[in-house]
């Protein structure tokens, strides 16, 4: 969850796309230049926010298994819960582009976050009031995910809204701090809510994100006055979407390309009866970009003319940057687990009295705030002495890689749990730091990377489509999840002596070191381009 990238890269988006006029963009910086005060309200914001996020999300699964689906046989409890946790997240990770399209187009950032905050706030209202009805808090966790997955997109862009050419170079400090209070966040929800849940119970522990989820809303609230307010750009006739339509229209390979694309989107929500609506629209969603990015690329060239070289151009880099995107959704399928199965793991591996599973998670956030500056200051400086420079892709193939090295560790702990033997929740602290590593190279990288290689206009094309690999990413579980009830699938995986929680450890392991070849075989005849501002 601790994404610092995402917070340090869209400004420079944002003043890419909309520049300041141009009396500002000639004015030199000012070494002695301040931070802009109303910044203040909007990490305010920014800490609260992240705070109710985690802290309900964090306490999901357990509370899923132990109360709300108690009505289920025992056996059934963990898939059911796990099914929930992931399409919540499919849901938080899909509304950026809802919450991005809306601020660009209609309301501008500040009142799409203020109003989707309020949404936010609703959503949790749900969850505490509603912790016995399904119905209730259903509705309250995708009020939730339209609320945090809204403003998603808009609260960085929104801070470098307030920047200028005489400041900007003050802007790093201010994403740090977002750095900083994201895993702050992240790090004491981790601690705290599993103890409020057992403690005080679901109301109360899903109360206080609420609580803190409104007092973000006030804080935000409160700088309105003081906020630079930039307008929704108007519609742009070069953007992604229009480039590819004119290069579909330009011929019949790439139609017939694109209309095979729909014909299995068709195909993939008929199977909503068997496997769930979600699972269908996601299906549905994969086969429309696949297909359709293939007849664009068939014939790309067919929109010259109708467009600027440099607009078919971007479009060709993004499409390029989006096989590499494809190959990285594996990793969100291990990564995002670690609140799902790693958390009923721990469940029943002895601990103290006091200690909750869910609070393992605390590691992540504390890892990473460990990891990244080991990294920089000692990894890839010693790696470079010996002669092996860690380039981009290069950092995101091993990322991808250790994250099935860490499902191979779990998967053998529950070898050992399965036997019958006892193991000590401490067991789980080498896969956190194997897979709060792979985080860190892929994470922390896979955003800048793909910064590079698109220009400005398709930028925000680009951050949508990496958010949308966690979308991806976590119906690859769903699937899974949906395939092990199948007969066929558990009586084969009774016929390999492993249990199917384990089964399905090394079947997510094997999952990620295919995607880590594959991604590194991509990467070799990968050129890279740089689209970064030249001034």
């Amino acid at each position: 969850p601790n994404r610092p990238l995402n917070f340090l890269l869209v400004p420079a988006a944002s003043w890419a796309i909309h520049p300041m006029s141009s009396a500002l963009a000639s004015a030199p910086a000012d070494p002695a230049a301040r931070i802009p005060r109303q910044i203040s309200y909007i990490i305010g914001n920014e800490g609260c926010e992240r705070f109710s996020f985690y802290g309900m999300r964090n306490i999901l699964t357990m509370f899923l298994v132990t109360s709300l689906l108690a009505h289920l046989p025992e056996g059934d409890r963990a898939g059911a819960a796990k099914d929930v946790f992931h399409t919540f997240v499919i849901g938080v990770y899909f509304f950026p582009l809802l919450g991005g399209w809306l601020a660009d187009r209609f309301f501008g950032k500040y009142n799409t976050i203020f109003w989707l905050s309020l949404v936010y706030c609703l959503g949790h209202l749900c969850l505490a009031l509603f912790d016995t009805n399904r119905t209730g808090f259903y509705t309250g966790l995708c009020l939730i995910a339209l609320g945090a997955g809204g403003i998603k997109p808009c609260v960085a862009s929104f801070v470098g809204d307030q920047f200028d050419s005489t400041n900007k170079h003050r802007a790093k400090v201010v994403f740090d701090a977002f750095y900083w209070i994201i895993n702050f966040g992240s790090f004491f929800a981790s601690l705290l809510m599993p103890l409020f849940l057992k403690q005080l119970g679901a109301s109360v522990a899903f109360g206080i994100p609420g609580a803190l989820m409104f007092i973000a809303t006030v804080v935000l609230w409160l700088g309105r006055k003081q906020y630079v307010l930039v307008p929704p750009a108007p519609p742009n006739p070069h953007s992604f979407l229009n480039v590819s339509r004119t290069a579909l229209r330009s011929g019949t390979p790439g139609l017939v390309l694109a209309g095979a694309g729909g014909v299995l989107a068709v195909a993939a929500l008929m199977l909503a009866p068997t496997f769930g609506i979600v699972i269908a629209l996601c299906l549905a969603l994969v086969s429309l970009a696949t297909f359709g990015g293939l007849g664009v690329w068939r014939q790309l060239e067919g929109a010259r003319g109708a467009h600027p070289d440099e607009a078919v151009e971007g479009v060709r880099a993004v499409l390029r940057v989006l096989v590499l995107f494809a190959l990285v959704t594996p990793f969100h399928s291990l990564f995002d687990q670690k609140a799902s199965t790693w958390v009923l793991q721990g469940d029943v591996m002895t601990k103290p009295g006091w200690f909750q599973s869910s609070q393992m998670q605390a590691l992540n956030p504390l890892l990473v705030m460990i990891l990244i500056p080991f990294n920089n200051l000692v990894l890839y400086p010693a790696l470079k002495r010996f002669g092996y420079e860690m380039t981009a892709l290069r950092r995101m193939t091993a990322g991808i890689a250790f994250s099935g090295l860490a499902w191979i560790v779990v998967g053998l702990m529950q070898v050992v749990l399965d036997g019958g033997h006892a193991l000590t929740i401490a067991w789980q602290v080498l896969p956190y730091a194997l897979l709060t590593l792979g985080e860190v190279l892929v994470s922390a990288t896979g955003l800048e990377f793909a910064y590079s290689q698109a220009p400005a206009a398709m930028k925000g094309v680009l951050m949508s489509c990496w958010n949308l690999t966690t979308t991806i990413g976590n119906l690859w579980v769903l699937i899974v999840n949906a395939g092990v009830k199948n007969d066929t699938v558990t009586n084969f995986i009774a016929s390999t002596g492993f249990g199917v929680t384990a089964f399905q450890m090394f079947f997510f392991a094997a999952f990620a070191f295919a995607a880590a070849l594959a991604f590194g075989l991509v990467a070799r005849n990968y050129r890279t381009v740089d689209y970064y501002r030249k001034t």
